[in-house]
């Protein structure tokens, strides 16, 4: 059974036009794939799936599959509005050599989306999936919680294997861990509370600042593992600035930008979402560079 375990990039998709930049994804992968990360996520919220369409979803599953075999395990987001559709994608995602899929909740019905419809929409998905399922929560851009006795609950399914929470809740994580049961994996959804969630039993993080220090971000978890704990408590200082940045403060565009900012292709977003605007790329900039790590993240 695959292990949820370490630090995963849920990895940005390149556009060019509007459309997705195959060659400039390319490009990108090879800087992730010989990082320390522990593999990657595709189309993750990083991804931009939802403006994706079902067939951009298959291609895209497909060309990363192919290009981390034999280097990073892969976890493919599938969530969908509906389940068969969710059910859909997890077997395209198998076809195309995923080791795991990460599903987020359902969410434009969200007055429906009681822990009893979300149980049964996880359940019926992990019964038929063919591989491995990571709740997704990610109240922020869904509207849904998942809360820590759903998630404890579903724990108890064997295809459900762990939950990416990127809700920041440090109590509802905490009693996750503490009441699910054994190798049910707990992952911290913002480098912001990696630190935090790692003390509390969490076994690593999907992290958007990832995408761009993916070694810093990989080894926080290395140094916590090794009982450096200073270290590892320093090294989240000095990270939490550039997270919020890529995440809160300036989101999908903010995190392209700093990509650009390191070496990478960021490119624009896809509409209806907009670039940064410059002065705000000039604040990014600076946020970056008080890392520390900047300098030598250029390539």
């Amino acid at each position: 059974m695959f292990k949820l375990h370490g630090i995963y990039a849920p990895i940005a998709t390149p556009f060019v036009g509007g459309e997705i930049a195959y060659d400039k994804l390319e490009k990108n992968l090879d800087f992730w794939l010989g990082s320390d990360l522990e593999g990657i996520v595709v189309m993750g919220s990083n991804g931009e799936f939802v403006l994706l369409s079902p067939a951009e979803k298959e291609e895209l599953m497909r060309f990363v599959c192919a290009r981390a075999k034999g280097k990073k395990p892969v976890i493919a987001g599938t969530g969908a509005e509906s389940t068969s559709e969710t059910m859909r994608l997890n077997k395209k995602a198998a076809e195309a050599g995923a080791d795991a899929v990460l599903v987020v909740t359902p969410n434009y019905y969200k007055g429906e989306m009681t822990d009893p419809v979300l149980a049964r929409f996880y359940t019926d998905v992990a019964d038929a999936s063919p591989l491995p399922v990571i709740l997704y929560n990610m109240p922020r851009n869904a509207g849904i919680n998942i809360s820590a006795k759903l998630a404890v609950e579903l724990a108890k399914h064997p295809n459900i294997i762990g939950i990416k929470d990127s809700g920041g809740n440090i109590v509802q994580i905490a009693d996750m861990i503490r009441k699910a049961p054994d190798g049910f994996s707990v992952f911290a959804g913002s480098a912001s509370f990696l630190f935090t969630s790692l003390a509390l039993g969490a076994t690593g993080g999907t992290l958007a600042l990832a995408n761009v220090f993916p070694n810093e971000c990989a080894r926080l978890q290395t140094l916590f593992d090794a009982g450096k704990i200073r270290e590892a408590r320093d090294l989240q200082m000095n990270l939490i600035d550039s997270n919020n940045a890529v995440t809160a403060r300036w989101g999908i565009p903010g995190l392209k930008a700093a990509m650009e900012m390191i070496g990478l292709y960021g490119g624009d977003p896809r509409p209806p979402l907009m670039p940064l605007k410059e002065a705000d790329r000039e604040e990014l900039r600076k946020v970056l560079t008080q890392t520390g790590f900047f300098p030598k993240a250029k390539r």
